[in-house]
């Protein structure tokens, strides 16, 4: 009875925090925030600091160790911890992943739409190739953003009715974000461009809808408009977070079909965000696996789907429902994830997994490539890697 006592003691300890910590926290917290803020709102920012360039011309994007902390009263939240990766001109880049793993906030990394000044990318860079030259997103001050966000780079929301302003018509909204970014257009040629996008995502009456408010149309129209108005200038690369999460089965099959058609019209990259494993393996070229804030394996969707590596992955292949194949019980992954705050120095998915062995008590793994398009950050992998 004392030793269970105890042991209730010892774990509420682990969780309490007094409050002259909490006012360290908050003291220690402000004077960072107040330091990234200061750099981020300059004004007159010379474009040397934000100029960078590309590992690979041929690619929209570069992450590179990309670092993007929450800094809470309780502790110092680490959403994103070092993430690489690339997203080909072209191509559809699938991140997957279970609720909380940081797919989100590496997108919002890219738009700056990180809630600040909590938020901040604390460290690595965002290389996004705009042709002529390349910019350090992860740099650039807020104002010079604006140029980027919605012109450039776009992004699709998961719930469109959220998203959508409901005190203003469907034309209104779609209109603002033409001209923001083409001042020469006169008004007749931004409602004829916005008429045109509302045609181009397969709505059957542009002119009606244009009128109309969100609240009239239904969750498919919704997420139309809003893919209409996310490629109405002609970005270099869409970010789609979860699209067809609020959608009815049917529904997802028609927005997943716009996607396709609408990649060969406009060229553009893809930064795909789901959890829905079937949407990766229809839509993505290559796929990045996310756990706990890092990226645990990566390579073509055929690597991932047939050549599953990682033993998180393969935890998300098991638990799928598979057609024709009863089961009393789906999969899931045994145990839970580690706190985001008290992160430890080994794989965070060690206490998790049935194939950890000596070494996983170490250092967090490296990444190991496995093939010329497949890599893992997994021990197991470690004499493959070398071998290779």
């Amino acid at each position: 009875m004392a030793d269970s006592t105890k042991t209730n003691s010892s774990k509420k300890n682990q969780n309490y925090i007094s409050a002259s910590e909490s006012r360290n926290i908050s003291r220690y917290n402000r004077r960072i925030t107040d330091a990234l803020e200061k750099q981020r709102n300059r004004k007159h920012v010379p474009e040397s600091e934000y100029l960078t360039t590309m590992k690979d011309p041929n690619n929209t994007v570069e992450y590179d160790d990309l670092h993007t902390y929450f800094f809470t009263d309780i502790g110092t939240v680490r959403a994103v911890d070092g993430v690489s990766f690339e997203v080909p001109q072209g191509k559809t880049v699938g991140i997957v992943g279970e609720s909380g793993c940081g797919k989100s906030i590496t997108s919002l990394s890219l738009m700056q739409l990180v809630q600040r000044p909590q938020g901040q990318i604390v460290q690595g860079q965002i290389r996004f190739n705009l042709g002529d030259k390349a910019y350090d997103i992860a740099k650039m001050p807020a104002n010079m953003m604006e140029k980027i966000r919605g012109n450039h780079v776009s992004m699709i929301f998961q719930e469109p009715m959220t998203s959508l302003n409901p005190v203003f018509r469907i034309g209104e909204q779609i209109n603002e974000v033409i001209t923001l970014h083409n001042p020469e257009k006169s008004e007749a040629e931004v409602k004829d461009h916005t008429l045109h996008m509302l045609d181009l995502v397969g709505i059957a009456n542009p002119d009606g809808i244009y009128k109309r408010y969100p609240h009239e149309l239904s969750g498919g129209m919704r997420q139309r408009v809003m893919i209409a108005m996310a490629i109405a200038c002609d970005p270099k690369l869409v970010i789609a977070d979860e699209p067809t999460t609020a959608l009815d089965v049917t529904i997802q099959a028609q927005i997943l079909d716009l996607f396709r058609n609408l990649k060969e019209k406009i060229n553009s990259s893809i930064m795909l965000i789901t959890h829905d494993l079937g949407v990766i393996a229809e839509m993505a070229d290559t796929v990045v696996v996310m756990y706990a804030g890092r990226i645990v394996e990566k390579g073509t969707a055929d690597d991932i789907f047939l050549h599953p590596a990682h033993p998180y992955t393969v935890g998300l292949m098991a638990s799928k429902p598979v057609v024709n194949r009863k089961v009393d019980r789906l999969y899931s992954i045994p145990g839970s994830v580690p706190s985001p705050i008290h992160m430890p120095d080994y794989c965070y998915f060690r206490d998790r997994c049935d194939k950890r062995f000596s070494l996983c008590n170490g250092k967090y793994p490296a990444e190991f490539q496995i093939s010329e398009t497949h890599k893992v950050s997994c021990y197991q992998y470690m004499d493959v890697a070398s071998g290779a």
